[in-house]
């Protein structure tokens, strides 16, 4: 018999609908809500990447952490059976706490008992700017929908400590920044048959850029997802200041520059235009990057993804040697997070270029799945 009895949440007024806050209001087995945490230096050394996942119709939350610092990438990362709390967001050894909503947030993960050098860290993550909305997200594939998501996305400032191999990495503010994007709704779980969907409509292609950038006195999103023939599917370009009205900056358009033989960005070129229809021109300088189907849980990841049923109090660590690109073929089949450094209008900021390419792509020249760049 299923207990159904009311949870803690339910004694706010905050339902959306004649449910208890205890269920979603879909059945689809892949409702989600998660979020996800870039916390990097400005030089490049290191990108932290924390998040945790809540699948309310499996009954699984997991979490997981990756420190990508020179060719080797830490990841920790834990799953179990969710329970009626949806306020503690804790799972294995990682916790996210809101200290502050919208405001202040900690992550902490602890140590390996059985080896005190291996990742773990306290962070405070400071908002500099407010949280703002992205553009309402909705994939389907033929008439299947595949997935659909609100997200609202933020920058700020992290100081704290990080922990590996012996080494303490303390985060000084104004030498790191951090970035967070908080989505639920729909998303693909691993463990579905795709039916006739998934056999006879393959896309073609998918080209896509999702890049929070923090500058001093400014915060920008810009967002490009694209089909195979170069059509338009998602796309913002949104400016935020404090206590000022949001800019947009028209449709933005990337020139980027990838590493021969690849599809791995080194530089980019992001053209935006200005509320007097200047042109303005948004520069990308890749510092560091972190294949999110390495450690991260995300497609085409062979060893874990996010949703998975793992069993209780499943835990995992490891370590991943990127000097050799031709080891993990998948990554290059997965969306990757770079950690860069962005100027506009001569000043210098700090943020996340992410970005995936698969498939034929027209205005990027690649006609196909193994097509790279010469």
């Amino acid at each position: 018999m299923t207990d159904d009895r009311p949870v803690a949440l339910d004694e706010y007024p905050v339902h959306q609908v004649p449910l208890s806050m205890k269920h979603v209001a879909t059945g689809d087995r892949n409702a989600y809500d998660r979020c996800i945490f870039h916390v990097f230096d400005h030089h490049g050394t290191a990108l932290l990447i924390v998040g945790l996942g809540v699948y309310p119709n499996t009954g699984v939350i997991d979490a997981y952490a990756t420190l990508r610092s020179g060719d080797r990438l830490l990841a920790v990362r834990a799953s179990d059976a969710l329970t009626d709390d949806r306020t503690n967001l804790a799972v294995g050894p990682l916790r996210i706490t809101v200290d502050t909503p919208l405001r202040r947030l900690s992550l902490h993960c602890d140590a390996d008992p059985a080896d005190p050098d291996s990742l773990s860290f306290d962070i405070e993550w400071t908002a500099d700017f407010p949280a703002v909305w992205e553009p309402h997200h909705v994939q389907r594939r033929g008439e299947r929908l595949m997935l659909e998501g609100r997200r609202f996305v933020q920058a700020g400032s992290c100081t704290g400590t990080v922990r590996a191999g012996g080494t303490e990495i303390r985060l000084a503010a104004g030498e790191w920044t951090g970035t967070r994007d908080r989505s639920w709704g729909v998303r693909p779980i691993p463990g579905e048959e795709g039916g006739r969907a998934a056999a006879e409509q393959r896309p073609e292609g998918f080209h896509w850029i999702w890049a929070p950038v923090r500058f001093e006195d400014r915060f920008m999103i810009v967002i490009a997802q694209e089909d195979a023939d170069g059509y338009r599917t998602l796309s913002e370009a949104l400016l935020v200041r404090n206590g000022r009205h949001d800019v947009q900056l028209g449709w933005p358009q990337a020139d980027i520059g990838y590493r021969p033989g690849t599809r791995h960005p080194e530089r980019a070129v992001i053209h935006l235009t200005g509320p007097g229809r200047e042109p303005l021109e948004l520069g990308v300088e890749i510092l560091c990057s972190s294949p999110l189907a390495l450690g991260a849980g995300y497609p085409p990841a062979t060893d874990w993804q996010h949703g998975t049923w793992q069993g209780r109090g499943w835990t995992d660590r490891r370590a991943y040697d990127l000097s050799d690109p031709a080891a993990h073929p998948a990554a290059a089949f997965g969306v990757t997070d770079h950690a860069a450094r962005f100027t506009l209008d001569g000043q210098v900021g700090h943020g996340i270029f992410e970005h995936g390419s698969f498939g034929r792509h027209d205005p990027s020249g690649f006609t196909g799945y193994e097509s790279v760049a010469p």
